[in-house]
């Protein structure tokens, strides 16, 4: 399966039935070639996914992520057979380790060390399948051993919270055989103030999590700039704002650091599907 250039990352748990029917309406006739969605308190993952496909005619689908937690490697690799058998190929199974409060918290499991974890999950969904062929599936890595199983074992990875620098390094170590997709929240939002409020509420569950913040301290921000909301810097780096001119260059970015897809989260007020479907419209042809 071979990824066009763009795609959407959006969440999807407060999006009733027809607003999720809409949304692919919407995405798939701008001209993206993905949708992405996570797993997370609300809809299954691959019950969802067969719903957004349903929905759709064109779009591949992808879990990103869908949690290793959730569902043995067996029954994800049935999900992915069946859902790419009933609708023309279109899924793609990102799978990730998830975070500790995701899996001991919510779901009462034992979170492993991440990198054995990944690797004997990868081994099952490959398990039983005939030899060469093609198995849709990407790993959400950011560390170096995470990446390099990814390619070792997957079609590519599907890095989230990150900036072009851990692009670059992503795909040095996946090689140029592999696919590269990359998360990148967007606002079209001019003012710095506003936009910058924006980014922390988004951002804000995601800066008590130890996978990230580590990943983040990898990528050269400090402690500091990660205290109190994230500073300005940490936060235009996680957030593109401004015009469409001007997130279109911090998108071709991410390209030019050797992404071969880059899937825009749109960030907006609550419930503002107009905003999003603007900002859908400015920047599909980046």
């Amino acid at each position: 399966m071979k990824l066009g250039r763009l795609g959407v990352w959006y969440s999807t748990d407060k999006l009733n039935g027809a607003q999720l029917a809409e949304l692919m309406r919407v995405v798939e006739g701008a001209g993206y070639s993905a949708f992405w969605y996570p797993e997370s308190r609300g809809y299954e993952s691959m019950s969802l996914a067969a719903y957004l496909l349903s929905k759709s005619s064109k779009l591949a689908i992808g879990s990103s992520i869908a949690n290793i937690y959730a569902r043995d490697p067996f029954t994800a690799q049935r999900a992915m057979v069946s859902l790419n058998n009933l609708y023309g190929g279109r899924f793609i199974l990102g799978l990730g380790v998830s975070h500790i409060p995701m899996v001991e918290g919510l779901r009462g499991h034992r979170y492993d060390k991440p990198l054995g974890a990944m690797r004997a999950y990868l081994d099952g969904i490959h398990k039983g399948l005939a030899a060469g062929e093609e198995v849709p599936v990407m790993v959400a890595a950011l560390g170096p051993k995470m990446l390099a199983l990814s390619a070792e074992k997957s079609m590519g990875a599907v890095p989230y919270n990150v900036t072009p620098r851990h692009t670059a390094q992503a795909a040095a170590i996946l090689g140029p055989k592999k696919a590269l997709a990359v998360e990148q929240k967007v606002t079209l939002e001019t003012d710095p103030v506003r936009a910058r409020a924006l980014g922390r509420k988004e951002l804000s569950r995601y800066m008590v999590l130890p996978n990230y913040r580590n990943n983040w301290l990898r990528e050269g921000f400090s402690e500091a700039e990660l205290a109190d909301g994230g500073s300005d810097r940490f936060i235009d780096a996680m957030v593109l704002w401004g015009d469409a001119a001007t997130i279109k260059k911090g998108l071709r970015a991410h390209f030019e650091a050797g992404a071969t897809h880059v899937c825009l989260q749109l960030v907006h007020d609550d419930g503002d599907f107009a905003a999003r479907d603007r900002m859908l419209a400015a920047l599909a042809d980046t």
